[in-house]
């Protein structure tokens, strides 16, 4: 591991600590005073990566995201999007594992946030109880915007696509526009890695889709333009990084 990554690593760990425990006041006062720390904690994230870790940021469609409650589907490639997508929204809710709530602090604070927690084993009786509670959140004050990886989990830069029916679901039963984001953080931040590359991962939102999508239709379009963007994105990335770029996945050809 080069010097670089591993104080990247180091202050981001610790700086998250000490966020965390200059946070408690929080969990005594109304959400939004957390929500406001967690946007900032966002947008510090992204300021150390680019400083430390030479990991810049481009955000193309900002114009794209409308206001209100919506649903967000982003490619899920690194870690580093779930902390970078949060300053990009006005009241963000993450779908996250339920493990994650079961850690002290952190786990208070996705409870005060009203983060939805899901247990991944739980089968169709956890699903309903998901979209029940989504429904509660975006229909909450000005309208949440719900976070969700579609594939689940995070996936190398350019592996098969892997994408779950519970973004269907979800987008079913929420009723409101759904905002696919493409993105290329794998080639800068792989997932499971330590390891850092220079570079700017470069995030794009894509128009919204509308609420009332047939399922089939949805799913199919979700998936084709999260992944030709992402595809695209990849391809800028990897001209970017030249010589030091890395071998991906080969996988057959989009039809």
């Amino acid at each position: 591991m080069t010097l670089r990554s591993l104080l990247l690593n180091i202050v981001l760990y610790v700086s998250l600590v000490i966020h965390m425990v200059l946070a408690l006041p929080t969990l005594v006062l109304p959400r939004r005073f957390l929500m406001a720390y967690v946007r900032g904690w966002g947008r510090y994230f992204v300021f150390i990566c680019r400083v430390i870790g030479g990991i810049g940021l481009e955000v193309r469609g900002r114009e794209n995201i409308p206001k209100g409650p919506l649903l967000v589907a982003a490619k899920h490639q690194s870690i580093w999007e779930t902390f970078a997508l949060i300053g990009l929204f006005d009241d963000p809710c993450f779908i996250l594992k339920q493990e994650l709530t079961w850690i002290p602090l952190f786990g208070w604070f996705a409870l005060k946030a009203h983060m939805l927690p899901v247990d991944r084993r739980g089968g169709a009786s956890v699903l309903k109880q998901l979209n029940e509670k989504a429904r509660e959140e975006v229909r909450a004050d000005d309208g949440r915007q719900i976070l969700f990886f579609p594939e689940g989990t995070r996936r190398p830069a350019g592996a098969p696509p892997q994408y779950r029916h519970g973004v269907v679901h979800v987008y079913e039963r929420l009723g409101v526009p759904c905002l696919p984001v493409a993105l290329n953080s794998g080639l800068f931040w792989p997932r499971r890695s330590l390891q850092h590359r220079r570079g700017t991962v470069i995030v794009e939102i894509l128009p919204p889709l509308p609420p009332d999508m047939p399922r089939d239709e949805f799913a199919a379009t979700l998936q084709a333009r999260i992944e030709e963007a992402s595809d695209r994105l990849l391809a800028e990335g990897l001209a970017e990084l030249g010589p030091n770029a890395p071998v991906l996945p080969s996988r057959p050809a989009r039809t």
